[in-house]
């Protein structure tokens, strides 16, 4: 027999639950069957899918690579101004997608860098470089903040034990903390993959929103419903949730997978 109590906030947790699904199912009975299936295999729908992938896959691998050093280094060693450097890596956590893009449109732009890097023929604004850039710094602080976690986690007793048999500081962070650390950095990935993905201000701002240039799902959404083409901007949202829906679905299998295997 279930208490009041339990009754009360299972009974919560159901009602905000449908309230989400409800919300966002909707979007699926907007477009018509034939719409849908126009828009989809439309040129510039599987230009922008292909894009998205392309972009989120290179993204989230560069940042994987430099958010373990980031957070393992955060997590284990004290150095001078550590307070600092945390709080500014966690920042873009806290303020709107959109300043992430204009601070790197203003940075990559005439107003920073941009015009050096033009006089050697480098232009890393409004192509598919800066979506990758984009992608980059809105997902890094989110990659970091969780394998922070993971590798705080993680008992440094471990590490003891392996330095003082003699093995080296790098032969045990490969061999000991990383295998420890496998689920957190499974879930990282799935993380980061997915913020790369839905980013959209910044890749707007410093991709510059080009059809069948720079055109991710996120901004074909957008430029779709600003022209009033609601297949092709519905379409092109489905796909992210269908996307979304998977990546979180595959993470969460996973990490039951090995809870059970532990138990």
């Amino acid at each position: 027999m279930r208490s009041k109590f339990e009754l009360l906030f299972i009974g919560i947790t159901v009602t905000i639950t449908l309230i989400f699904f409800i919300t966002i199912g909707s979007m699926f009975l907007v477009p018509s069957p034939e719409g849908f299936i126009n828009a989809l295999f439309s040129q510039q729908m599987i230009f922008a899918i292909g894009l998205t992938l392309s972009t989120a896959l290179v993204s989230a691998t560069i940042v994987i690579l430099c958010c373990i050093p980031l957070a393992y280094t955060l997590s284990r060693f004290d150095f001078p101004l550590k307070r600092f450097f945390k709080i500014i890596l966690d920042l873009p956590m806290a303020f709107p997608e959109i300043v992430i893009g204009i601070a790197l449109l203003l940075f990559l732009g005439n107003y920073g860098i941009g015009s050096i890097l033009e006089f050697y023929g480098i232009q890393l604004v409004f192509n598919s470089t800066g979506i990758i850039i984009a992608q980059f710094f809105v997902a890094l602080p989110y990659a970091t903040k969780s394998l922070y976690s993971t590798f705080n986690y993680i008992d440094t007793r471990y590490e003891f034990v392996s330095r003082s048999l003699g093995y080296s500081q790098t032969d045990t962070f490969f061999n000991i903390t990383l295998p420890l650390s496998k689920e957190g950095l499974f879930a990282t990935i799935i993380i980061t993959l997915s913020r790369c993905i839905g980013t959209f201000a910044a890749v707007l701002f410093v991709g510059g929103g080009i059809l069948m240039k720079t055109e991710t799902l996120a901004v074909s959404m957008y430029l779709h419903l600003s022209t009033g083409d609601i297949d092709m901007s519905i379409t092109a949202g489905i796909l992210l949730v269908i996307i979304s829906f998977i990546t979180i679905a595959v993470m969460e299998k996973y990490t039951n997978d090995n809870r059970n295997q532990m138990i």
